[in-house]
């Protein structure tokens, strides 16, 4: 059964182009190392009146953006097999920026989890 990794984090809009440009190249990595799919999405309809708002829930300034992002694998060992594999690729962490490098993001006030997939339609 799937599995998926799901993250949501505020980035400063001032940073949303480097983030980006992040994204689509860990997306790549991700996919060439096996995951299946590889979604990241800027927050939009925020202003929603049901349920706990996304800025309200991460605590996002008016000058953040809201990302949801999800990494598709086939399953949880493929995962974790393919989490080793991306970990250990120079490239994600040239992507990064390196250690002494800022990320475009507060990795801090990331919310991070695996989920094992319950409905898959």
């Amino acid at each position: 059964m799937a599995y998926v990794d799901g993250f949501v984090l505020i980035v400063p809009k001032k940073n949303l182009a480097a983030y980006k440009k992040m994204a689509k190249g860990a997306g790549k990595i991700w996919k060439e190392h096996g995951a299946l799919a590889y979604f990241e999405g800027e927050g939009d309809d925020m202003k929603v009146t049901m349920g706990l708002p996304f800025p309200k829930l991460t605590k996002a300034k008016p000058t953040d953006v809201v990302v949801f992002s999800y990494i598709v694998y086939k399953n949880k060992a493929e995962r974790n097999k393919v989490n080793a594999k991306v970990m250990k690729d120079k490239r994600i962490h040239e992507l990064c920026g390196g250690e002494n490098s800022e990320m475009p993001f507060n990795v801090k006030n990331m919310a991070y989890g695996g989920f094992k997939a319950m409905v898959a339609l």
